[in-house]
């Protein structure tokens, strides 16, 4: 079940592989996360010092948050995945030109994961022969409908 997701990603990017990760998060956020106040539009996935980490997300607090805790909604949070999957992930973001993308936040066993896509950025002509691919599917899918009644 889908929390999140990323759309500019898709059309931005090519996907060309998709990861679930887990992701380490505080209580607060774990509680704003169920109650649907993430979002992961201007979010990025990064390496750093071979651990992978999601900058940019934006987990609003909710106001029963507790009083001791001082939330940072925007903070760096480091995301969980196999040394074999990382170990390729670094080797094709740095010698093949590859990004890491957040796709969607979801559950997965009662667990909040992220879905990060390597991907591959589209150029502007990219962008717009996708554009008119989805309206003549559109129009076609109406003048299919239109044909049955």
């Amino acid at each position: 079940m889908s929390i999140v997701d990323n759309k500019k990603a898709f059309h931005d990017y090519f996907i060309e592989e998709r990861y679930e990760a887990g992701l380490v998060l505080e209580g607060w956020e774990v509680k704003a996360i169920r109650a649907g106040r993430a979002q992961i539009k201007e979010a990025y996935v990064v390496l750093k010092r071979g651990e992978v980490v999601l900058i940019g997300a934006h987990i609003s607090p909710l106001l029963s948050a507790s009083t001791h805790v001082h939330p940072d909604p925007v903070r760096t949070r480091k995301l969980l995945l196999h040394a074999t999957e990382i170990s390729k992930l670094i080797g094709k973001v740095e010698r093949a030109g590859y990004t890491l993308v957040p796709l969607d936040l979801h559950y997965s066993k009662g667990r909040v994961k992220l879905s990060v896509g390597l991907a591959k950025g589209k150029k502007q002509h990219d962008k717009r022969e996708a554009e008119k691919e989805r309206d003549w599917d559109r129009e076609k899918s109406q003048l299919m409908k239109a044909k049955l009644r």
